[in-house]
């Protein structure tokens, strides 16, 4: 669709006219004291053509070659000073989505095989990578980031829009690859690092997922809950693992020491919200309802492509003007 952003730049086609009628020539000392573009080419064609040319109406006036010529050129300096315009089809533009930084335990007590799917025992790793994978696959307008810690917390990806790079590095985390024990406190600190520069933290959030309890790191939880509270950025925490559990219908794993003080805590200080997840339809469940806390916002401004197109009379005008020194003068007349 082609518009002009200046319409009422029309209105100059008549200027020529109106200097013609209001503006005559006045004659000085020197010559014409006011030289008006055009206005000796309508006199001479005005009288040269009156008594040449008639129509049925009345009489008509023929321009002359150089009225036109020059005629033409002003046109398209207006049709460039009105600024056309190709106009694309409007789209709404997407705003307010969230970045947000997930921050995943993986130590060895993510193995207790206390999660259950189609009828089969699974560990609480793997139960996470399947619901987490599918939280992913749905945040299609947010840039995530992925933390997994246990012993030592490390950056797996900073906050990136390519879902599958995360995807892929949390499908291949193995439980015990970052140690044995549990530093929360430095896993929430180096997510707060990663998030806090952020200039608009209300579209900030960290998801904290853990098994147990802090009991490593240089970081305490004490300390890691008051730089939380601090930085003001929203923070969800998760807390897995079944109650108790039986394999085989013989053996029974204990609950590990889950810390639901602390975490409660955290998310409390942040504004955010304690979830606890015992099996996979829970899971699942805490994850749904995190996406309706955070629900992504995709009603934005309505915008419309513009492309600037005075470039092209504009270059006509030049060229014709070019022309105009090599044409002889006879051919004006």
């Amino acid at each position: 669709m082609n518009k002009f952003e200046y319409p009422e730049m029309f209105w100059l086609l008549i200027l020529p006219f109106f200097f013609y009628i209001i503006l005559p020539k006045v004659k000085g000392l020197h010559g014409d004291a006011i030289r008006v573009p055009f206005i000796d080419d309508i006199k001479n064609i005005k009288s040269s053509v009156k008594n040449k040319y008639y129509s049925p109406i009345g009489k008509s006036v023929l321009f002359s070659i150089k009225f036109v010529y020059l005629f033409i050129l002003w046109i398209l300096l207006v049709i460039a000073s009105a600024r056309p315009q190709y106009v694309g089809e409007p789209f709404r533009l997407k705003t307010d989505n969230r970045d947000i930084m997930m921050v995943i335990d993986i130590s060895t007590s993510m193995l207790q095989p206390d999660f259950h799917l189609s009828g089969r025992s699974i560990d609480r790793l793997s139960a996470v990578k399947l619901v987490v994978s599918d939280f992913i696959k749905n945040r299609t307008e947010d840039r995530l980031g992925l933390i997994l810690f246990a012993t030592r917390a490390y950056l797996q990806s900073p906050l990136t829009f390519d879902k599958q790079a995360i995807m892929d590095i949390l499908l291949s985390a193995d439980a015990g690859m970052a140690g044995n024990s549990t530093s929360i406190g430095d896993a929430l600190g180096l997510a707060l690092k990663n998030i806090k520069n952020e200039k608009d933290k209300k579209n900030k959030v960290i998801i904290l997922l853990t098994d147990g309890e802090h009991n490593d790191g240089a970081l305490s939880m004490a300390e890691a809950i008051d730089l939380a509270q601090k930085e003001g950025i929203k923070i969800y925490t998760i807390g897995v693992g079944a109650d108790e559990s039986f394999f085989g219908g013989l053996i029974k794993f204990a609950r590990s020491g889950l810390d639901e003080a602390s975490l409660r805590e955290i998310a409390d200080k942040t504004k955010g919200t304690y979830f606890r997840a015992k099996d996979l339809s829970s899971l699942r469940e805490v994850y749904k309802n995190i996406n309706q806390l955070e629900p992504q916002n995709n009603e934005g401004n309505i915008i419309q492509e513009k492309k600037e197109l005075f470039y092209i009379p504009l270059a006509l005008a030049l060229i014709l003007s070019v022309f105009l020194l090599f044409i002889p003068r006879s051919y004006l007349k």
